[in-house]
């Protein structure tokens, strides 16, 4: 058993390094895919012919791979929190690489949201594992998991329709938000087809089930709005921040859709409970830390900027002062510290 767990951490953390890198290596190929066309937050698409992102796109892969089979080796508790790591990974990365500076604000923003989120992981209800597709497809049809489903597609459709065009490029939450949501979904619906797949090869066909290829359907369609959503939310923010925003909002709300489909709260005990309260509150606290952090950046880069425009640069300040003529006295007083 110690053994297995070796393994499955060995692969949780190897899995970490790789989607960390992966945010990193897109982020390089939508910087120069937008330097040679739309950018990906504009709704362009020039990145899919940019080698660098498929390099982090496959990288990606690679890691999200070996983390379904650490959880074959390791239990939910151990694999889960680690996925934190990725969010340290892509921080440093970000910092040395694409030059992105994380303030100590930040740091402390980032280690909330990892405390929260191993908090919740950790005391989160375990989960049961359904036997055969057709045992997932009733828990998918159950009352309680279609209204959850219908209000997160009404969210979806309202983030892409009103929220995307009005604040899309000025609020992380709404290209993170669409990601988030989809990606709950997609968790669930892998999980059935990971299940039939294991079935199958246990010599328990689940190929002719027409519920097999509905999840896998659901799956694709998550998983590309994913990508979408995902690409502009790099291109137009720090990715430092997209990450660990991401990941707290993504492992909420799998847990969330997880313990509404499998009914997974039942049967808790106080602690538990009041241990998740505390893992949210960490979590919403260190969120806000995260956008007080990039607005103060915005807002010191907008000033810089305007500053630039009304004073002008120190070499624009000389020019004017040693060119001779008529208005040179004016000049000067205009660009005193006095003005």
């Amino acid at each position: 058993m110690e053994t297995d767990n070796g393994k499955g951490l060995i692969l949780a953390v190897a899995s970490s390094v790789f989607i960390g890198s992966s945010f990193i290596l897109k982020k390089k190929g939508l910087k120069r895919a937008a330097a040679n066309g739309t950018r990906a937050g504009y709704g362009g698409y020039t990145y899919l012919l940019e080698p660098l992102w498929w390099a982090g796109m496959v990288t990606m892969i690679v890691g999200e791979a070996a983390n379904f089979v650490a959880y074959i080796y390791a239990p939910a508790v151990l694999v889960t929190p680690l996925g934190a790591l990725s969010i340290i990974i892509s921080a440093i990365l970000a910092h040395f690489l694409l030059k992105e500076k994380l303030k100590k604000m930040g740091v402390l923003g980032c280690v909330s949201c990892i405390v929260g989120s191993v908090v919740i992981v950790i005391h989160a209800p375990k989960e049961q594992t359904p036997n055969s597709v057709q045992e997932i497809w009733n828990l998918a049809t159950q009352p309680a998991f279609l209204v959850y489903v219908g209000i997160t597609m009404s969210i979806v459709l309202a983030l892409i329709l009103h929220f995307e065009p009005l604040c899309g490029q000025s609020n992380i939450l709404v290209y993170i938000g669409i990601c988030s949501l989809m990606g709950a979904l997609t968790v669930m619906s892998i999980k059935a087809i990971g299940i039939a797949i294991k079935l199958t090869m246990e010599g328990v066909s689940q190929i002719g089930y027409p519920q097999t290829w509905l999840f896998l359907m659901v799956a694709l369609t998550c998983v590309v709005t994913q990508l979408i959503y995902l690409n502009k939310a790099l291109d137009t923010f720090n990715a430092a921040i997209v990450s660990p925003v991401y990941y707290v909002m993504f492992t909420t709300l799998t847990i969330v859709a997880s313990a509404i489909m499998f009914k997974d709260w039942s049967g808790q005990d106080a602690a538990s409970v009041a241990s998740e309260i505390c893992g949210f509150i960490t979590v919403l606290t260190g969120t806000m830390i995260l956008h007080g952090t990039k607005e103060e950046e915005q807002q010191q880069a907008s000033s810089s900027g305007n500053a630039d425009l009304i004073f002008g640069s120190s070499e624009s300040v000389r020019w004017y002062e040693s060119r001779k003529s008529t208005n040179e006295e004016h000049l000067i007083s205009l660009y005193s510290p006095e003005y």
